[in-house]
């Protein structure tokens, strides 16, 4: 019997821990690293995983490398393999938490959060502090949504002379996820 109280508390505990947690596997991540007069340097990723605990608004996102699509397919090798090295590096990851978060106040009213937090990309952990974003309720989804600048300096990402003036320092990167409940 004791057993048998037991699993169920287990599996009730479990249970609620799900509840308050959102999830994504179709997260979208835009970047831009263009300069005027040039060819366009921008790629998108739209099967970016993220995870939102609501109970402490704790955010986690992972994105394969090698899913930034270009327009320029030798944009896109030369990406990932002598900027981003994908086959070293696959994956890129933001841990954080929003600011001030409270799930019981979410309406489908857009309200402005922001979140702070640790981007990991080229194996090079960069803190973030103070990103802007959207967040609204919608029924049983949590729209969440923002952008942020980063440099590519800070990773370490060593860019050729010859493409230097082609390829801005600073990227731009967007983000959109539309996260169910678990």
């Amino acid at each position: 019997m004791k057993k048998v109280t037991f699993l169920a508390l287990l599996f009730i505990s479990l249970s609620a821990l799900s509840q308050s947690k959102y999830l994504t596997k179709t997260g979208s991540l835009n970047f831009e690293a263009s300069v005027p007069s040039f060819e366009e340097v921008a790629a998108k990723n739209n099967v970016v995983t993220a995870i939102l605990n609501t109970e402490n608004g704790e955010f986690a996102a992972l994105a394969l490398v090698k899913a930034f699509r270009f327009k320029n397919a030798l944009m896109e090798e030369h990406f990932n393999e002598n900027y981003a090295e994908s086959d070293k590096y696959p994956k890129a990851t933001f841990r954080g938490k929003i600011n001030d978060f409270n799930h019981d106040n979410l309406s489908e009213a857009e309200s402005s959060k922001t979140i702070n937090g640790a981007l990991t990309f080229h194996g090079i952990t960069k803190d973030l502090k103070d990103i802007s974003l959207i967040i609204k309720r919608v029924e049983d989804k949590i729209l969440l949504s923002g952008s942020f600048k980063v440099l590519v300096s800070d990773f370490e990402i060593k860019i050729p002379k010859i493409v230097a003036n082609k390829l801005s320092n600073e990227v731009k990167v967007d983000f959109s996820f539309e996260l169910i409940k678990k």
